[in-house]
């Protein structure tokens, strides 16, 4: 068996992904369901009672939290600071991984020109740890937008302006705002700084086309939305799950 942790994940996208996957490839005896948790010491109290687990995806709000509950770090969540995959071993052990990072790079790769060197990530959570990542292994410079300033979070939106947009040519949007059926959200940014060199990376898959990225396509930037970035990860995840 294997499953998704998360909190409020009908909508989600592994469920559907998986099943169409061990139908398509006669993966026989295998199973994928979701754990819709409220808290997460739930995993430990139910999921980990589950029998036949092989391996677990693990989605919000539960990246970070989940990691105490685990036996062992990939060096790559090790350093990310996030998990969303999830290996028990033939002991018994369950290991954390990140492939979030993975099928994020993979999928902005072909996108990145010499003059895109600088990003600005929208939210803190896991989602943008394992970007973060994902731009330093590909030597581009970046800066975390919160609602509030941190340490890792130095603007705001309040405090973001013009010339940040102007001057930071690849927009990644990791926080919720969007995704179905709130359709009609964005990160408050100034949107009439984007320009046609941009690229607007927006992690949400539903709806597939977020204001978020609708706004940047009215600025003729490029826009890409999580969708692909999801197969990539899951299909890292099924491999770590088989090795």
């Amino acid at each position: 068996m294997f499953g998704l942790v998360g909190k409020n994940i009908d909508y989600s996208f592994s469920r559907t992904y998986f099943k169409n996957k061990f139908k398509a490839e006669a993966v026989r005896d295998a199973s994928y369901v979701n754990f819709d948790i409220a808290t997460i010491s739930a995993f430990e109290n139910s999921v980990k009672l589950t029998p036949h687990l092989k391996g677990l995806n693990v989605t919000i709000p539960y990246k970070e939290t989940i990691i105490p509950y685990l036996g062992a770090l990939s060096p790559d969540a090790q350093r990310i600071g996030a998990v969303n995959t999830i290996k028990i071993d033939k002991s018994g052990k369950y290991i954390g991984y990140n492939t979030d990072f993975y099928g994020f790079k993979k999928v902005l790769q072909p996108y990145l020109q010499t003059a895109h060197s600088k990003a600005l990530i929208f939210g803190t959570g896991g989602a943008s740890k394992a970007v973060a990542f994902a731009l330093e292994e590909l030597g581009i410079s970046y800066q975390l937008v919160s609602r509030l300033a941190s340490n890792s979070a130095t603007l705001t939106y309040k405090t973001l302006s013009e010339e940040d947009i102007k001057s930071h040519l690849i927009l990644i949007n990791c926080t919720p705002l969007g995704t179905h059926p709130n359709t009609d959200v964005c990160p408050d940014i100034p949107y009439n700084s984007i320009t046609k060199t941009h690229v607007l990376f927006d992690l949400i898959y539903n709806p597939e086309k977020t204001k978020f990225l609708a706004l940047g396509e009215k600025q003729n930037a490029t826009i890409i939305n999580g969708l692909k970035m999801l197969e990539y990860q899951a299909e890292k995840a099924w491999e770590i799950w088989n090795t």
